[in-house]
């Protein structure tokens, strides 16, 4: 079927991707910061698919590691039909004035600087073989900025653009980009956020039924089957009971 690039597939969006991705007889390249469950997955996945998986350890933030790491790759992993640019994450909630520079750093570091190392790795792979489809995780914070939310919703707007400029740099090249932008899923992004704290990570979902990380995988593999000549540029997929970043009518 090809070859996918997967970025923080260690849990979330990224696991279900390489999951959802593999059971349609893709090769997978999997990259996380967590090498257990990096090589958990990389076990699992061809256990259960048969199929090739390539574990890449190494984390998106450090251009170093990106370059030593994913750069040298064997060149038969090169033939990259879809990136996904899944690493990502929020880290604190709070006002501008009282924000954690250091949660700043991660989120920009990660989001927006991690998108930017890996796809300038990947692209000319791409490029030489005129093909090729970029996926950017998003988010619905892209599109609305939400109180306290200030650095992470900045992060993903700056997701929003890259996507638009990649996808006019790109077009003599054929490359396809999709942004896609999911509204609130329960992942381990609430868990994250709040440093651990489960409960507070729990009730960010109570009274609705939020998006599953499959939701999104089965968007983002919808997106890249499509026939060679249909590109989806923008896409934004919420829950039924959230209207955007903000509105979520809690029952």
């Amino acid at each position: 079927m090809g070859i996918v690039l997967i970025t923080g597939a260690t849990a979330g969006f990224g696991e279900a991707c390489a999951t959802t991705y593999a059971g349609k007889g893709f090769d997978v390249i999997i990259t996380g910061r967590r090498k257990e469950r990096l090589d958990a997955l990389q076990t699992r996945l061809t256990q259960e698919f048969g199929i090739n998986v390539l574990a890449l350890n190494f984390d998106v933030r450090k251009e170093d590691e990106v370059k030593a790491v994913l750069g040298t790759i064997p060149e038969e992993w090169r033939k990259i039909d879809v990136l996904v640019n899944n690493a990502g994450l929020a880290a604190g909630l709070s006002t501008i004035d009282e924000g954690n520079t250091d949660d700043w750093d991660a989120m920009i570091d990660t989001n927006v600087k991690g998108l930017l190392y890996v796809s300038r790795t990947v692209i000319p792979w791409m490029r030489s073989r005129t093909m090729g489809h970029i996926i950017n995780i998003g988010s619905t914070a892209a599109k609305l900025v939400y109180a306290k939310g200030n650095v992470y919703c900045a992060t993903k707007a700056a997701v929003d653009a890259i996507s638009q400029g990649m996808r006019i740099d790109l077009l003599p090249y054929r490359i396809k980009v999709t942004a896609i932008h999911p509204g609130a899923a329960e992942t381990e992004f609430s868990l994250v956020r709040f440093k651990g704290d489960e409960d507070k990570a729990k009730d960010v979902y109570k009274g609705f039924i939020p998006l599953t990380a499959q939701d999104v995988a089965d968007v983002v593999y919808y997106c890249t089957s499509l026939p060679p000549h249909v590109c989806i540029n923008d896409l934004v997929m919420t829950p039924l009971q959230q209207a955007n970043a903000y509105y979520i009518d809690k029952k």
